[in-house]
């Protein structure tokens, strides 16, 4: 009988170092820049003065995930909203994760 548990623990998220700037040249390459890189450069600094505060990079690991999926997300979105679709019966992502926190 093995010492070993029986599941794979679950790997916390940890961008590469040059992330956040690979990430922010890719928000100012993007048509949506105008919105996006100020939006991103605020959050990154919320996340950054919580982690000198707390001690703890999570929030700015957060702020990296979340904008990488939106980045990614982004070709999708734009087809569904040039496809007229109706997305009345869908839930708001912000509130979803306001309710986590």
């Amino acid at each position: 009988m093995s010492a070993q548990p029986d599941h794979a623990p679950v790997t916390p998220y940890v961008p590469a170092p040059g992330t956040p700037a690979e990430l922010l040249a890719q928000l100012r390459a993007d048509r949506r820049a105008e919105r996006w890189v100020p939006a991103f450069e605020q959050e990154w600094a919320c996340a950054l003065e919580e982690s000198r505060q707390t001690f703890s990079l999570a929030g700015l690991y957060e702020v990296v995930q979340v904008w990488q999926a939106r980045v990614a997300s982004a070709p999708a979105v734009d087809a569904f909203l040039a496809s007229d679709k109706d997305d009345s019966g869908f839930v708001d992502l912000a509130e979803i994760r306001s309710r986590r926190r």
